[in-house]
């Protein structure tokens, strides 16, 4: 063999074990099991499941943020396409799952978009009525592939059955009890604070929906609960709390509750409020005291309700109360909750970037 040719050799040699290492890499975990257990699932009903799921898929978007956490190689589909924004700190390997919509909102499936993806198990929400009707007939449809039951609890603070149980049914339970015990240690510290905050001293806060910010929730909303579990006064004393709507609000109202602070989902409103001279006189746009949740590869602090809010615990303490929140290492929670369950190594400047552009300044990170 000529020199040339021992090169070429050598070449393709070293392709063969890299795309073998690039395969290992993109596709741990996800060979499913020949064997079936019997499980029964949380709206009571008796299914039969692989031991190992190859491939998971869930009809709505808080048990697929959940799936994402605990098992990114097993998800077979999103329901709905990530935005160019919320992609930044997604792993280049899971930034093209098939968007194949869902049952959720005001928003109706395919069956054969997610009969496309071939999966094992198909995870479907139940709420707090228990009327599995829905679940049922989209077994009927499904057939032979097992639809899995899961409580879609919406309450930050009670969310760990729900999690523990995905992760029960994709085989992933180590990492689903990390997640909940992060939840829970960052959970128990804001209470022991914000019990001790008398009423009068609670400081106002009002959630900016909207591009135009004059749309809201109310305390008691699951949508708002970060204000309330952190200690804050939510100032929208407006409609009810068990809607899954937010509320209109007007500019007047927003200038009579004149909150401390503001909490915003909505960038396009976050970039022009300080220049916008119906919202100059209010208190906390006057004290820069307004704050935009992080949302790379999901929003910290709402829609969807669900664990992508669990990181936004630490962050909603630290806007409201800096002072009262001191123990919390907000820089340090960010990088190991990005680490374990967002799948990505953020440096130092990429957590500054995250958490200076939602408002906060570095003696708050």
């Amino acid at each position: 063999m000529d020199k040339k040719s021992k090169i070429i050799l050598i070449v393709l040699i070293i392709l063969i074990v890299a795309l073998i290492g690039i395969n290992i890499f993109l596709s741990p975990n996800t060979t499913k099991s020949d064997e079936n257990r019997t499980i029964s699932d949380m709206g009571n009903r008796t299914v039969q499941i692989p031991v190992t799921p190859g491939k998971v898929v869930s009809t709505s978007p808080p048990i697929t943020t959940v799936l994402y956490m605990l098992a990114p190689n097993k998800l077979g589909g999103m329901n709905f396409q990530w935005t160019e924004d919320e992609l930044k700190y997604v792993p280049w390997q899971y930034r093209n799952y098939a968007n194949i919509g869902g049952w959720y909102g005001s928003q109706t499936g395919n069956y054969e978009q997610f009969l496309a993806t071939e999966p094992d198990v198909i995870f479907d929400s139940v709420d707090e009525s228990g009327d599995i009707s829905d679940v049922n007939d989209r077994q009927k449809k499904f057939g032979s592939i097992p639809v899995v039951a899961v409580y879609d609890d919406t309450n930050i603070t009670t969310m760990s059955s729900s999690i523990k149980f995905v992760g029960k049914v994709s085989n992933d339970e180590d990492k689903a009890n990390k997640l909940c015990d992060f939840n829970e240690k960052n959970i128990k510290k804001v209470k022991e604070v914000s019990n001790s905050i008398p009423e009068k001293d609670k400081k106002t806060v009002y959630y900016a929906e909207g591009d135009d910010g004059l749309s809201t929730d109310p305390s008691g909303s699951t949508h708002g609960q970060l204000i309330d579990l952190c200690g804050g006064k939510n100032v929208a004393e407006i409609g009810s709390s068990n809607t899954s709507s937010s509320v209109q609000v007007s500019i007047e109202e927003v200038m009579k509750w004149n909150p401390e602070i503001i909490i915003t989902t909505d960038s396009n409103f976050y970039k022009s409020v300080y220049n916008n001279t119906k919202w100059s006189n209010i208190k906390a746009v006057k004290n820069h005291q307004v704050y935009l949740s992080p949302s790379s590869p999901y929003k910290w602090f709402d829609r969807p309700v669900g664990a992508n809010m669990i990181i936004g615990v630490p962050w909603t303490a630290k806007v409201i109360y800096p002072e009262k929140y001191k123990d919390i290492n907000l820089t340090s929670e960010t990088k190991e909750f990005y680490k374990e369950f967002y799948h990505i190594d953020l440096s130092d400047n990429d957590i500054k970037e995250i958490l200076k552009g939602s408002g906060l300044n570095e003696t708050n990170m």
